[in-house]
């Protein structure tokens, strides 16, 4: 859909005016200042009690007079309180909505009637970011004759205004809501992909088409690759799969030359049955998310580059499958990482720290960050610790995890930091090995701290930070494209300094 901005839309012709409107008299101020073609028939459903302004209700009307202005008014309640996050999203998502039950094929709004502590730039950007949420279908798979019946979406275009003070903030707020709407719909995409077609090879062949697409220089490295890097960890967790690995590296160069980049690793697990420790079959489908880690970075790279932030930016996703085989990994296998720490691999389901592991000690070995930070669908202890509503975010580094945590906040893409404090180191101890791949001390305890803390064993010489995406990447059968928005807040806030 085209975002647009103008300077006013009170004399703009549009299919749909739309009006969002609080409860009670503090509607009268509002509708004080629209033309009166609009404010007649806005009052009189006010009067009769069609409309009553309660937070999330909506109700169009046809005006009889002045449609040459607007042929419809969606008007939507904003309830009786200023809009905090949870208020604006349903507000937004009523607005959608509605317009999706017309005919309209453009729209507009004025953003002074959301009233909140949001920001001109904040409130743009979070209408087409939710605006294109609305809007997003996965149909790919479906059948020939389940296509023809889709009704595609006939609302084109949505014009956003605001003080005039502001003009250059809704700007902003457009063009970084644009730009991540279209990270967050790659990362959907590629996460909602059932693992036959999304798999390692296919992620490659991703990177090379964004390679051709955009300012980003793409490389592939092969199994042979891996091995002559010494990627034992990585390539232990590839041994059960007939499909290939790959690691993928993808680099936006647009900062200062010599400025060293921030990197962002992804875990692309594209499908994981959990190798020999293998998962239970309910909802084992759900698996095909394991690679929400590698979407969120392709969607972060996708969102800088159509910014065309000041910024060096280097993206690693370790890709393969963890599948039982004869090859596969075994309970007690002693593997060697590229860092030359050897790993007992207590559980070949605990197999995303050992492709990261190799990716994070690439990162250090190649490319010095300037910060480094992973994404993963970690641990389900993570989901029992958070639930939905935020990611976990481990780190080495206060003041990175802090910018992680305020870009989180101003996208409404929240986080939350735990803790990795000495004492959970002493939770990983092997008789035969230098690590073991999951706690032999305190077994159960604190699942997604160890496996942050596993993961700092790799990460020390970096400032650092792990997400653990496991509950926010996706819900039920749905992928999110969760955390795309913190991170391409967090690259625009890195780009400004």
């Amino acid at each position: 859909m085209d975002y647009r901005h103008a300077a006013a839309t009170d004399a703009l012709k549009t299919d749909c005016r739309v009006l969002p409107l609080p409860e009670g008299e503090a509607a009268s101020a509002a509708l004080a200042e629209l033309p009166e073609s609009v404010r007649t028939p806005v009052e009189q459903a006010r009067k009769r009690g069609d409309f009553s302004g309660k937070l999330g209700s909506t109700l169009l009307l046809i005006p009889t007079d002045g449609g040459d202005l607007a042929a419809r008014l969606l008007l939507v309640g904003t309830g009786k309180d200023a809009l905090n996050d949870k208020a604006l999203k349903k507000v937004l998502g009523a607005v959608f909505s509605g317009l999706k039950l017309t005919a309209a094929a453009d729209a507009v709004l004025d953003l002074r009637h959301l009233p909140g502590a949001h920001s001109a730039r904040q409130l743009a950007e979070r209408v087409v970011r939710l605006g294109e949420e609305a809007l997003y279908r996965m149909d790919r798979c479906k059948g020939e004759a389940a296509q023809a019946k889709i009704i595609p979406a006939t609302l084109a275009k949505l014009t956003l205004s605001g003080a005039p003070e502001d003009a250059a903030a809704i700007e902003q707020g457009i063009a970084q809501g644009c730009a991540t709407a279209a990270g967050i719909t790659l990362a959907k995409d590629l996460s909602n992909l059932p693992g036959n077609i999304c798999t390692p090879t296919y992620l490659a062949s991703v990177a090379q088409q964004l390679a051709a697409e955009l300012p980003i220089v793409t490389r592939i490295l092969e199994q042979s690759d891996m091995e002559a890097l010494g990627m034992g960890a990585l390539l232990s967790v590839a041994k059960g799969s007939r499909q290939p690995p790959k690691f993928i590296i993808m680099e936006y160069r647009n900062g200062p030359e010599g400025a060293k980049p921030v990197v962002l690793v992804g875990k692309g697990l594209t499908f994981d049955a959990g190798g020999i420790s293998i998962k239970p079959s309910a909802k084992m489908d759900e698996m095909k998310f394991d690679m929400c880690g590698g979407a969120t970075v392709f969607g972060a790279m996708k969102a800088a580059a159509l910014l065309k932030l000041p910024i060096n930016l280097v993206a690693l996703i370790p890709s393969s499958e963890n599948l039982p085989d004869g090859a596969a990994n075994k309970p007690g296998d002693i593997v060697t990482s590229m860092a030359g720490i050897t790993i007992e691999v207590l559980n070949t389901d605990a197999e995303g720290r050992l492709i990261l592991c190799d990716a994070l000690t690439y990162a250090e070995k190649f490319h010095d960050p300037e910060v480094c930070i992973d994404f993963a669908t970690l641990t389900g202890a993570c989901v029992v610790a958070l639930g939905h509503p935020a990611s976990g975010l481990f780190s080495n580094d206060d003041m990175l995890a802090d910018s992680l945590l305020k870009a989180g906040t101003d996208t409404a893409d929240r986080a939350w930091r735990l803790p990795m404090w000495e004492e959970y180191d002493d939770q990983l101890f092997s008789d035969f090995a230098d690590i073991p791949n999951i706690a032999t001390r305190g077994a159960g305890e604190a699942g997604a701290i160890i496996g942050a803390v596993f993961l700092q064993r790799f990460a020390k010489n970096m400032r650092w930070a792990h997400m653990d995406i496991a509950a926010s990447s996706w819900v039920g059968k749905r992928a999110t494209g969760r955390p795309v928005a913190l991170v391409t807040q967090f690259l625009v806030d890195q780009a400004a300094k």
